[in-house]
């Protein structure tokens, strides 16, 4: 997941994690030391300029990743960034993500609320104004209950939408908006890698190699999109693992996924 999200990242771009997940902080580290040196990284919770840290830390509020920064944003220059264009590429995700790739952090439930999530932090803005934006989850897979039920993160139809994908709940496009970021390019769990097609709905492009369509199709609630040649998501190569190992030694991003997803092994 680590190398699929780094490769959504293009050299040159200014690109911003925010809060929390350790997989995104080091999909930016490996693209930054790899294919994209030349990428602008802000740093999520110090807004700090390329900085250099060590190793990846419990939490992305701590001043050891804000290491070896050539400088530092304030939070509004960062919004402003955005709002002029300027913010290349941003990573977004939700306990619900739709076909539009909208995501809800803030509540589960219509009109009665069944569970406050934690709000969204300044990503409704940043989705609408950031140039590009790559969606992420590791709950894709959606396992029955006893009584056959299932709880889709990839949802028909979010509760509630706290980031905008590329159409609203009411049927209007980005365009008809008038947003000026391009809405979300990719989306990267940990069944596949999805894109999203002209008109806007997600669509399966890559599986990893021990999952398979019906695999995606089975905890997917609505039924996205296949491309004509879906392939299999490509291991990472040596110098991208060498650069997981080197900043992670605590394998703090070993948290983000569920216990079974720890355990999958691919062959070289």
């Amino acid at each position: 997941m680590i190398a699929a999200i780094a490769r959504t990242i293009d050299d040159g771009s200014l690109v911003f994690h925010g809060y929390g997940s350790p997989l995104v902080q080091l999909a930016m580290y490996v693209a930054k030391r790899t294919h994209a040196p030349n990428m602008v990284l802000v740093a999520g919770a110090s807004y700090g300029i390329n900085p250099n840290p060590p190793f990846l830390t419990p939490t992305s509020n701590d001043w050891v990743m804000d290491r070896g920064a050539s400088s530092s944003l304030d939070i509004e220059q960062l919004f402003d960034l955005a709002a002029a264009g300027r913010m290349g590429h941003m990573f977004l995700s939700g306990l619900q993500i739709d076909k539009w790739g909208n995501c809800n952090v803030t509540r589960l439930g219509g009109s009665e609320v069944k569970m406050k999530l934690p709000g969204g932090g300044g990503g409704c803005n940043l989705s609408c104004d950031t140039q590009q934006v790559t969606l992420w989850t590791t709950g894709h897979r959606a396992a029955a209950d006893p009584s056959g039920k299932r709880r889709y993160r990839l949802v028909e139809k979010c509760d509630f939408v706290t980031s905008l994908g590329h159409r609203g709940v009411d049927g209007h496009s980005r365009a008809q908006l008038g947003h000026i970021g391009a809405g979300p390019q990719w989306l990267v769990t940990e069944l596949g890698l999805f894109d999203f097609d002209s008109s806007g709905q997600m669509r399966l492009r890559a599986l990893f190699p021990d999952v398979s369509v019906e695999d995606v199709l089975a905890s997917t609630e609505f039924a996205p999109a296949i491309a004509a040649n879906a392939a299999t998501i490509p291991a990472p190569d040596a110098e991208t693992v060498a650069v997981v190992r080197q900043l992670d030694p605590l394998r703090i991003h070993e948290r983000e996924l569920r216990a079974e997803d720890r355990h999958r092994r691919f062959a070289a």
